[in-house]
């Protein structure tokens, strides 16, 4: 058992894709699955009667936005690796969703566009991934367009991102001068035909940059620029590490042109040989490593009514260790009971299919009836929760009220379903039962409209009410007269969560700061996970 389940697991790279809107992320992610043969031209994504946005954005609220709200999971084959893809929304108002898909990735791409540079929302995700040691691979997107000098963006990566980059291929010109990549990594040369757009050239083996046939083929000028550049290079960065990259200390950099399917493959090809494998993970009670035998795997995403005529939820589980089995009975350690499930899906966008066995890496989906929370750890019986899967404290906060009496029950159902989905976070007044939904962005409350009204039939009305920040409390002792005197002080503002953990609404950066100097045991936090 343990030899083919090594085997399975060396075969495995789980990544994230992470950008800023319109970047090119979703182009990429379609190039990818294009090289790994799973579709069959580019563009047929977009053909079925939806003109726009590729298969990973399937609802319908992102294609009239042509945003990715939901983060959907691809996986394909490609030189006898199994790749699975976490595509994430790159719209900042669903910045939590990104963080928590980030928990179930093993490296990330991060795309950026060359004629924009790095954008802010890229700095939040790179953030999160450095400071979680994720190994990083940076695609500079959109070279066919006219962008910065090469050498000032990556200037601007390293400083704006606190990264440590080495270019693993380097443009020839850029806009419209731009003529091809030379590949360091593999020592070629790719030429750009800007007239045959789907078709890439094959590479041309360059061992030696000195060569004279490089001034025929990119002319003089071209091939001279070529020369200086990088020698530049291998003066200024450091080269290539693995060792260096998989400890998240060094960023490799690919440049390109996803639209064009240009250096695509070169990015693919690289991150096939150096991306990692399924990484071990910390619970609360250990480290858990992917080679154990025993099954362990937790929920990081829920996603409601994929198929809309199915009123359905998929809880998105990342395997971490052992072999999942379909039919088989896993342990849900919150609700403290045995589960099995008969039709685990395996994605490919929203082509599902139901797969016998998964294995560490591999993300599946469950159908759940409301069994699952995101965070959600299944086991083969041991008691542990996977760690380092957060709600933020929202920004935007309203009231939310239910538009129409006769659809009580739907409009319950619906807030019920969507918060688990952690679509957005429900607080419960404690002094009048009063909801109110806190957001990262305020697009989040337009998505709860227009679920709600689709799939469960519910009307819903907003009320502002003015809060700064949702405070998760925490207190030692809570017959202390101090917690009680704080508990009686601001009682209006004080609620409950989802999971009842008691919630401190503030109006102001002041209340928080006065609060924690007069009531000193009361420790308020702005993640819920303490």
């Amino acid at each position: 058992m343990a030899s083919s389940l090594v085997k399975e697991i060396n075969k495995r790279k789980t990544f994230g894709i992470i950008s800023h809107p319109d970047a090119g992320k979703t182009t990429l992610t379609e190039k990818l699955l294009l090289f790994g043969g799973a579709i069959q031209e580019a563009g047929a994504v977009k053909s079925n009667k939806i003109k726009k946005g590729a298969t990973s954005d399937f609802m319908e609220i992102e294609r009239q936005r042509g945003i990715s709200v939901a983060t959907s999971v691809l996986a394909f084959e490609y030189k006898g690796k199994k790749i699975n893809i976490l595509d994430t929304p790159g719209h900042k108002d669903f910045a939590e969703d990104t963080f928590r898909t980030l928990t179930a990735v093993d490296s990330v791409i991060v795309v950026i566009d060359v004629a924009k540079g790095v954008e802010e929302q890229t700095e939040k995700l790179v953030q999160v991934c450095r400071m979680r040691k994720i190994p990083m691979l940076v695609f500079i997107n959109k070279m066919d367009r006219e962008g910065k000098d090469a050498f000032d963006l990556l200037d601007e990566v390293e400083q704006k991102l606190d990264l440590t980059v080495t270019p693993l291929s380097w443009p020839i010109g850029m806009g419209d001068r731009f003529q091809g990549i030379y590949n360091i990594w593999e020592k070629n040369i790719k030429l750009f035909s800007p007239e045959n757009k789907q078709r890439v050239t094959e590479g041309i083996e360059f061992e030696d940059l000195s060569n004279p046939e490089l001034d025929e083929i990119v002319g003089e000028s071209a091939a001279q620029e070529l020369r200086d550049d990088i020698e530049l290079l291998d003066g200024v960065y450091p080269s290539f590490d693995k060792q260096a990259y998989l400890d998240g200390d060094l960023q490799p950099v690919f440049f390109g042109s996803a639209l064009n399917n240009f250096g695509v493959q070169e990015l693919l090809n690289a991150f096939v040989d150096i991306a990692p494998n399924p990484m071990p993970k910390e619970s609360d009670l250990r480290v858990v490593k992917p080679e154990e035998e025993d099954f362990s795997g937790f929920v990081f995403k829920i996603h409601a009514n994929m198929d809309p005529n199915h009123r359905n939820r998929l809880a998105f589980i990342k395997v971490v260790s052992g072999k999942f089995e379909r039919n088989k009975n896993y342990y849900h350690v919150r609700l403290g009971k045995k589960m099995k499930f008969s039709a685990p899906n395996a994605f490919f966008a929203d082509k599902k299919q139901v797969v016998d066995e998964s294995y560490p890496g591999d993300i599946i989906g469950l159908h759940d009836s409301g069994n699952f929370r995101i965070g959600d750890t299944l086991t083969e019986g041991e008691e542990m929760h996977f760690k380092g899967i957060p709600s933020f404290s929202p920004e935007h906060f309203r009231y939310v009220n239910n538009a129409d009496p006769m659809k009580a029950k739907q409009f319950e159902k619906g807030i019920d379903q969507l918060m688990d989905e952690g679509v957005a976070q429900l607080f419960i007044m404690e002094y009048n039962n009063r909801k109110i939904i806190g957001t990262v962005g305020a697009l989040q409350y337009e998505v709860i409209e227009y679920r709600l009204e689709h799939e469960y039939n519910a009307k819903v009305t907003y009320e502002n009410i003015n809060i700064h920040r949702a405070c998760w409390v925490e207190v030692e002792d809570e017959s202390s007269e101090e917690f009680k005197e704080f508990m009686r002080v601001k009682q209006k503002y004080m609620a409950r969560d989802k999971y009842n953990q008691l919630v401190f609404l503030a109006d102001s950066a002041f209340t928080i700061q006065m609060t924690q100097e007069k009531y000193p045991s009361v420790k308020l936090h702005f993640v819920s996970e303490f």
